[in-house]
This record gives structure tokens, sequence and C-alpha cells, in this order.
């Protein structure tokens, strides 16, 4: 059997993140810079964001499946 496809959506996917987490710090800093202060981030900031990636990771595993 040929696991060639699972290699190719595991780096496909390592790829989307990084440049998805590189993309996010960006508009972070620039947000920063134009307020001139350092990046603060709360604890229901970092929820918010978790939920929200749990809500796109519930997207993609329904498009697998139909």
């Amino acid at each position: 059997m040929n696991d060639n496809w699972k290699t190719k959506t595991l780096l496909i996917g390592a790829a989307v993140g990084i440049v998805t987490g590189l993309i996010g710090a960006y508009i972070l800093i620039q947000a920063a810079d134009k307020a001139q202060t350092r990046p603060q981030i709360s604890a229901g900031d970092g929820v918010k964001v978790g939920l929200g990636l749990m809500a796109v990771l519930r997207l993609l595993s329904d498009l697998g499946t139909h």
C-alpha cells in the first residue's frame, strides 16, 4: 500500500501552519509597532485563539469525511 499521500498531507499541513503562524506574528508585531507598545496577550485572548483554531480544525476534519 502506498502511504505517500499521508506524508504529502503532513508536509502541506506543516507548511500551512508555519506560514499561518508567521503571518499571525507579523500582524501582531505591526499592531504593536503602530501602538508603540509591546504585544500583550491575555489569557482571554489565548482562549479566543484556541477556540478559533479548534473550529478551523473541526471544519478540516469534516472535509476529510465527506
